[in-house]
């Protein structure tokens, strides 16, 4: 996990890629907005949409390719309304995709459907050196019903990017869902956020029992974790809790 801010200059943003991704590592993980930052609070982002395959997409997947990893990193997406980009999250490497946050995040004094279209509710899972990696973003971790979404689709690993807003009470929140969602769901969760001090870093790794294996303070940093299927299935069978579910 990279907790690097992005900046208001998106070529210096995409400059920054190949000096923040390591090579010795199967999956490196980006804040949300990464090609560039949201800016002042309620400013328009719109001019700085890109489609999924513009210049920061591009570059993202030649370091991808570089570096021989699979890289998540956040950008804002053009839409249908020239005004209201995607909130989007780019996979770039062995695997490609794209997922639009779908809940914006209309809370805490904030309106980001202001400025910002929602993406569809369908889970986005895709393959990372033999795992299946779920994708969130920041707020979407308020939303037991989407983790779930994507562990009903295969889901062993929920990725979280993220620019978690700093303010009382936003770490605890911060540790507390990511743990949640490890839990309740028997996955890992690895979250990275934006640093400090607008943001909340605490980038984090959780395993599928709740044990914070990782986590860094509100500066920059980049944080590493090693999952295993060893701790995958033993928390499975000690917590059989996907299989004891009752539909019906």
């Amino acid at each position: 996990m990279v907790q690097h801010a992005s900046g208001l200059d998106p070529a210096a943003n995409r400059a920054r890629l190949r000096d923040l991704v390591p090579d010795d590592t199967d999956l490196v993980v980006l804040p949300e907005a990464f090609a560039r930052d949201f800016g002042e609070p309620g400013s328009s982002v719109a001019a700085f949409a890109e489609p999924v395959d513009g210049p920061f997409a591009t570059e993202l997947a030649t370091v991808a390719h570089d570096r021989r990893t699979t890289v998540v990193a956040g950008m804002f997406e053009t839409s249908e309304d020239p005004a209201r980009p995607y909130n989007t999250v780019l996979v770039r490497g062995a695997s490609s995709a794209a997922y639009r946050k779908i809940h914006l995040y209309d809370s805490f004094g904030y309106l980001e459907s202001d400025n910002l279209s929602p993406g569809a509710p369908l889970p986005v899972v895709v393959e990372v050196a033999g795992w299946r990696v779920g994708i969130m973003t920041c707020y979407d971790l308020r939303f037991p019903e989407l983790g779930r979404a994507l562990v009903d689709a295969g889901a062993e690993v929920l990725v979280v990017p993220a620019a978690w807003v700093a303010g009382p009470r936003k770490v605890d929140h911060w540790r507390t869902l990511a743990r949640a969602r490890a839990i309740e769901n028997t996955v890992y969760v690895v979250a990275a956020g934006q640093p400090g001090p607008r943001y909340s870093g605490h980038s984090l790794v959780v395993d599928p029992l709740g044990d914070v294996l990782a986590e860094a303070d509100e500066g920059p940093a980049h944080l590493q974790g090693t999952l295993t299927r060893s701790a995958l299935e033993t928390a499975r069978s000690t917590n059989p809790s996907l299989a004891n579910r009752r539909l019906s």
